[in-house]
This record gives C-alpha cells, sequence and structure tokens, in this order.
C-alpha cells in the first residue's frame, strides 16, 4: 500500500519517474527482515511483562517497516561503495539502473547513470523510511512516539558513522599495529552492524511499549552481543559463504578488502612475508577462484576461522544470560532466543 501510494503520488512526473520507484520497490524485495521482526519482539517483550500482548499495533508495524526501508537504502549505497554487482541473486541496485539505462539506448555512459541514480535511489528510501516511521508514531502517545524517534534517530547516526570506519579501515589498518586490527575490526563489527541490526532496532520496539530502564537495560545487554554475533556470523559468509545461498559470489569480502576479525586474526598468526603477500591480496578485485580458495585455506590453517567462530560462540551465551531473570514476558524471551538462532547460526 504505501509503495503504491507513492507511485500514485509521482503519477505526473513521467515514465522516468515510474521506473525510479520500481527501482525503490524492488530494492525492499526479499531480505530476512530480521531488524523489523527484532523490533517487534522488543516491543513484545516489554508489553507482555504484564499481561498478553495481542496482535503488535500500527505504530509497532510501522517502525518495523521503516527499518527494513531503511535498511534497503543502506544496501543500495553499500553495494555502490563495495562495487558489488550483486544482491539476494539479483543484480544490485546501481546495476539494474545502469542495465535499464543501457537497454533504453539512452545517451550518455550507463555505469555513470546507474551510480548516481543509486545514490539518489538510497536517499529516497532514506526518506520513505522517514515517512513510515512518521506515520505510527502519529498514532501512540507523544511520550512513546518521542523514545522511539530518539532510539531511531540514534540507529541512523551509528549506522552512517559505522560505515564510514568499515571503508576508512581498509586503508587505516596499514597505519595501526597488527596487535589491533581485531579490536578495531570489532569496534567497526558494533557500529555498522551490531547496534544498527539488533540492538537499536530492539529499543525502538522497547520504546513503542513503554519499556522502564531496567527493561530497557536488559534488551541492550542481550541485543548487543547477539548483533556482533550476528555480524561475525555475516563475515564468515562473506568468506566462505555458499554464492547459491547468499546471492554473493564467494570470497567477495575479500575482493572488496573487508578487514575483518577473520583477516585480523589470520595476520597475527602469520609471518611478517606472508603476512605482506595476505596484504596485497585483499581488496584486488580480480582475484580469481584459485587465489580465492588459497586466502580461505590460509585463514583455515592459521585457525582464524576457529577463533571466530568460539567468538560467535562467546557471544551468543553472553546475549542468553542477558534474559535470564530480566522483567521480560516469558513467551516473548523464548521468541528472542528463537530469533537470536536465527541470526547466528545461518547459511544466508
Amino acid at each position: 500500500m504505501f509503495v503504491s501510494a507513492q507511485r500514485q503520488s509521482v503519477a505526473d512526473a513521467g515514465p522516468e519517474a515510474a521506473r525510479f520507484l520500481d527501482a525503490g520497490a524492488d530494492a525492499v524485495t526479499g531480505g530476512k527482515r530480521l531488524r523489523g521482526r527484532f523490533c517487534i519482539s522488543g516491543w513484545r517483550a516489554v508489553e507482555e511483562a504484564s499481561g498478553p500482548a495481542g496482535a503488535a499495533p500500527s505504530p509497532v508495524i510501522a517502525a518495523a517497516a521503516a527499518l527494513e526501508v531503511f535498511h534497503a537504502a543502506a544496501l543500495v549505497h553499500d553495494d555502490l561503495i563495495d562495487n558489488s554487482d550483486t544482491r539476494r541473486g539479483r543484480p544490485s541496485a546501481h546495476r539494474a539502473l545502469e542495465a535499464g539505462h543501457r537497454g533504453s539506448g539512452w545517451l550518455g555512459d550507463a555505469d555513470a547513470f546507474g551510480r548516481s541514480s543509486a545514490i539518489l535511489l538510497g536517499d529516497l528510501l532514506v526518506a520513505w523510511s522517514d515517512d513510515l516511521l512518521e506515520e505510527g508514531l502519529a498514532e501512540t502517545s507523544p511520550e512513546r512516539a518521542a523514545a522511539a524517534r530518539s532510539q531511531y534517530g540514534l540507529m541512523r547516526r551509528e549506522v552512517t558513522l559505522g560505515q564510514f570506519l568499515d571503508i576508512a579501515e581498509e586503508s587505516a589498518f596499514a597505519g595501526e599495529p597488527d596487535d589491533r586490527h581485531a579490536e578495531r575490526a570489532l569496534r567497526v563489527a558494533s557500529f555498522k552492524s551490531a547496534r544498527y541490526s539488533v540492538q537499536q532496532p530492539l529499543a525502538i520496539g522497547a520504546a513503542l511499549a513503554g519499556a522502564d530502564a531496567a527493561q530497557a537495560a536488559a534488551l541492550a545487554a542481550f541485543g548487543h552481543p547477539l548483533g556482533m554475533a550476528f555480524q561475525l556470523r555475516d563475515d564468515v559468509l562473506g568468506v566462505f559463504g555458499d554464492e547459491a545461498a547468499t546471492g554473493k559470489p564467494s570470497g567477495d569480502d575479500l575482493r572488496e578488502g573487508k578487514r575483518t576479525v577473520l583477516i585480523a586474526y589470520a595476520r597475527e598468526a602469520l609471518a611478517p612475508t606472508a603476512r605482506r603477500i595476505i596484504d596485497e591480496l585483499i581488496g584486488d578485485p580480480g582475484l580469481d577462484a584459485s587465489q580465492i580458495a588459497s586466502l580461505q585455506q590460509t585463514i583455515v590453517d592459521t585457525g582464524a576461522l576457529d577463533r571466530v567462530e568460539r567468538l560467535i560462540a562467546d557471544y551468543a551465551r553472553e546475549a542468553d544470560r542477558a534474559l535470564s531473570g530480566a522483567r521480560l514476558g516469558h513467551a516473548a524471551v523464548g521468541e528472542l532466543r528463537d530469533l537470536a538462532r536465527a541470526a547466528t547460526v545461518r547459511t544466508t
């Protein structure tokens, strides 16, 4: 309904505008919807602490939808930054827009058009997410609306900073001591993903339920370590994932030069000469299948993969402990534990 209304609002803008909005609709299609699910679960966890919750009300559904639309915007921009050709098994937004330009026989550089259009598409999706959130907040109390709006704003600022730290680390790592690389990679994971993907969606949902300080603290103590485990699983899949399951080529993070904890741990275990070779290869977009396989094997042989798997398990246990004794709805806590498994034990 929301996208249909957006299409109707620009019906007089011509066919190019219609195609642009179609690209926006495509960008929000698919995915695991974890952020929206965490938002609803955060609301339910607080609401059920004082009795049966029933179905999530429209402000919560709107906030969950807004989170998913904002995530689509982040992915459009992320794929542009990383020069990624695919997303969820389909062409990434800038590649699809580029193909549309070329297929229409338009003048000019199709690649430049696709990249410029994707920047604007991400901006449009951010605006859509704001519209959805505000539509929902209009139906709740001013106090809860203000609390949810504050958490949403914090999420947006932190993930933007996290995205910058991620791209900065691809260059800045060289000036840092080797024994600090893992710590810096974990900092990126916290800002770019842990807070954004799990902790803040929970906080937004909880705010809409009128969470008190203790409930908010319990959900944050659950959400942040779970978000760290979620991102570390993403890091593993970015190197070892099956393209048929992830929708992105295996080893794509290696071609993109992601300085993840996996890479930091592998470098720690290598001699200086081998470390230099790794540094020369990572970030080369032309890495072929044999080079990817060699880097994957190095990560396994150094014990880096095992270390990250143990870290994922440690974070997951820390998150689970945070729910014990918390004044949250019993059924909702079970739902949160199910979501925790879905976020950390996955192949996509």
